[in-house]
């Protein structure tokens, strides 16, 4: 099944990065499909990856693989037609592991813009790590 961020074009913008060492920990890396590369947030809360498609595409369900130790908690994911006009779509509830997880939607969402929100981290200074992310119709 291939990913709504492999047929659509699309931006992302996210928190922070770690240090600021977008080379190591940028955006970028929770798409390259690769376990040995990340995006690390810098310290604090919340933090945030928003994507912005090109057109409205429909979401019925994603997943996130998280580093154990730095996993997002109290999240949601927001929708709509732009950064500045999202609504609360949906709480989600991650586990504190290193495995991919899955999170099937209760309704299905159409929008352009979905922003993903970590009001809290399993970390103590707040550090949020993905690995990969995928999004699925």
């Amino acid at each position: 099944m291939l990913s709504l961020l492999e047929e659509n074009k699309f931006e992302c913008r996210v928190s922070s990065v770690l240090n600021k060492n977008i080379r190591s920990y940028g955006k970028k890396h929770m798409f390259d499909k690769s376990n040995e590369t990340c995006w690390n947030s810098d310290a604090g809360t919340p933090q945030w990856v928003i994507i912005n498609f090109e057109k409205e595409c429909s979401l019925s369900s994603f997943e996130i693989e998280f580093q154990g130790g730095f996993v997002g908690k109290d999240c949601y994911l927001e929708a709509g037609n732009n950064e500045k006009d999202t609504t609360v779509a949906e709480a989600f509830y991650p586990e504190d592991v290193n495995n991919l997880q899955r999170f099937n939607l209760v309704n299905k969402i159409k929008a352009k813009t979905l922003k993903f929100i970590f009001n809290q981290s399993t970390d103590f200074f707040g550090r949020i790590i993905i690995y990969n992310l995928s999004l699925y119709s």
